[in-house]
């Protein structure tokens, strides 16, 4: 069956997956300051894998067709590498912030670019390298303010995009073989057993209001997958992933109302390059297909 292309529309849906996910960091930031992070990353992986599962069942192959994969080793290092990936991105929220977390993770598609030759075989050519570059001069700033000693903390997020993008790319190899709802599939049930094995060791109580802001995460955590899902269905991948930036914004909207975050002039700079040349390879690539 053809996939529609209706831009507007898949624009749209972008637009608000990026909101979507941008609240979700923000519970997320105000629960891990209270709670565990383990615990936290556990329970929003039971909603997750509870909203697989039923995606699962409602499929014309049911469960047992949509899990079925002949690489499970590659389905299971994708969902034990998000999951940890979510892990170290919600303590860099809490150590450095949505602001200059978000700023840092942004360069993940430079990541992706640069990887996917040797992973995955792809040619890059050198306007991408360039773009790629270009981009990690913008973390250099962001990561190195008015040249004061550098701050090992934010590698946090720098190692949470770079886990992020080896998950892509490992997403794409995977769907040389299997398709995505089954890629799906397998990263909320590996993530749930994952988590589950750690986090309930670290279980804590929480209060009644904190359980409603637990369920609004989780809330969001399906939403925003159930979105993203709608948009890649009505639209092409390389004419609204651009838009995902927005999540930045959305992001440091929440960070500075809601928990006073600054929004200091490198951080500022460094994501006007990055974004730049984010930009660029995905004007590339759409040019390339």
């Amino acid at each position: 069956m053809k996939q529609s292309n209706n831009i507007p529309l898949g624009i749209a849906l972008m637009i608000a997956v990026t909101f979507v996910f941008a609240v979700q960091d923000g519970l997320s930031r105000h629960l891990a300051g209270e709670y565990n992070v383990l615990m936290i990353v556990m329970i929003r992986y039971w909603f997750f894998a509870a909203f697989v599962i039923a995606l699962a069942k409602r499929h014309a192959k049911g469960i047992r067709g949509v899990a079925r994969t002949d690489q499970p080793w590659v389905q299971i290092g994708r969902g034990l590498l998000l999951a940890t990936e979510i892990c170290v991105m919600v303590v860099a929220f809490t150590i450095l912030g949505l602001v200059e977390s978000h700023a840092v993770f942004t360069c993940y598609p430079l990541l992706v670019a640069a990887f996917s030759g040797p992973v995955l075989g792809e040619h890059v050519g050198w306007r991408r390298w360039a773009a790629i570059a270009v981009g990690f001069i913008g973390v250099v700033i962001i990561l190195r303010p008015s040249g004061d000693v550098f701050d090992i903390r934010a590698l946090i997020p720098l190692l949470a995009a770079t886990m992020f993008a080896v998950y892509g790319l490992l997403t794409r190899f995977a769907s040389r073989r299997d398709s995505s709802t089954t890629s799906f599939f397998w990263t909320g049930v590996v993530g749930a057993v994952a988590m589950t094995s750690v986090g309930v060791w670290f279980w804590e109580p929480m209060s009644g209001q904190d359980w409603i802001w637990m369920t609004c995460l989780c809330f969001t955590g399906v939403t925003g997958h159930w979105l993203l899902i709608r948009c890649y269905e009505v639209a092409e991948a390389s004419a609204v992933q651009p838009f995902a930036y927005l999540q930045l914004v959305f992001a440091a909207v929440i960070g500075i109302s809601a928990f006073g975050e600054t929004v200091s002039t490198n951080v500022a700079i460094g994501c006007v390059i990055i974004v730049a040349a984010g930009l660029f390879t995905f004007w590339r690539e759409r040019l390339q297909r």
